[in-house]
């Protein structure tokens, strides 16, 4: 299509489109033009999308359906910034560290009003820890090893990035116990979070300086665009909870990953069905 003519951008999520998901886009596919690609489909078309066409598209079918910012522009990304617990993986830690004191439903209670914005992120976590004080950390190390697994597509997205050059930082308001040996495991180039206090073997139910919360996640993507000489524009910023919106404001992409529902309102984009692989869908 002309350069000139101005269009939006859908892409859908899934290989093979059965007839009734064709039948759904009707007049957007006779204004437009539907782009097989591997493993999804692109449709440019000069009909615009509202949000309540968007809505209606997604309605009934079981594949993703995003429209792309007008401003953004595919195969330009430089940068992908991710929350960790419940994005790139599927557990929230601090809830299963807090099994092994059977104390899981008090703390996982926290732990989603803080990720549905009821009570700020950092009030929240300090409330958290405090109750696992006492705890022996070599906890920490069974957490890791039976119970933290990688959501689905977590490694085809990271070769996916590596392929097309793309750098990684993982960033999050859980521990640095789990993000260094992610980072080790995965060969990923950046990580950020809170370091918890150990003394004599135990948690001492408290974190060391300042929380990494949803500022210090913004302030990460801020800082890598200055080091990577990138703009914002060519950046990606995913997660699933309240204390990743303002880090995702501030990316020319945002990907609302399994999220709670606040989050997916004011996202660029929102993943329910598929894995974390279908990212690379949206950057091209």
């Amino acid at each position: 299509m002309s350069g000139d003519i101005q269009t939006t951008t859908l892409i859908i999520h899934g290989e093979h489109l059965n007839g009734s998901i064709q039948t759904v886009f009707g007049g957007w596919l006779d204004e437009g033009e539907l782009i097989e690609c591997p493993g999804y489909h692109r449709l440019v078309t000069r009909r615009p999308v509202s949000d309540s066409d968007l809505a209606l598209f997604r309605q009934g079918v079981a594949v993703d359906i995003n429209r792309l910012p007008a401003s953004f522009s595919v195969g330009r990304t430089r940068l992908v910034v991710s929350d960790m617990d419940s994005t790139l993986i599927g557990i929230e830690c601090i809830d299963e560290i807090a099994d092994y004191l059977s104390i899981k439903p008090q703390v996982a209670a926290i732990t989603e009003s803080a990720m549905r914005g009821e009570i700020d992120f950092e009030t929240s976590l300090r409330r958290r820890v405090a109750l696992l004080a006492g705890l022996e950390a070599e906890t920490l190390e069974r957490v890791y090893e039976e119970r933290l697994f990688l959501n689905p597509g977590a490694e085809a997205l990271l070769d996916g990035l590596r392929l097309r050059g793309i750098r990684f930082a993982l960033v999050s308001g859980g521990f640095t116990f789990f993000t260094d040996r992610l980072k080790a495991r995965l060969g990923l180039d950046y990580t950020l979070a809170n370091t918890l206090e150990i003394r004599e073997g135990r948690l001492t139910g408290k974190v060391e300086g300042d929380i990494v919360g949803a500022q210090a996640k913004a302030d990460l993507l801020d800082r890598l665009c200055d080091e990577l000489e990138i703009s914002h524009g060519q950046t990606v910023a995913m997660g699933d909870g309240a204390n990743d919106l303002v880090m995702m404001g501030r990316a020319g992409l945002s990907v609302a990953y399994h999220a709670k529902p606040a989050v997916q309102e004011r996202a660029s984009c929102a993943l329910n069905h598929g894995g974390l692989d279908s990212v690379l869908h949206l950057i091209g």
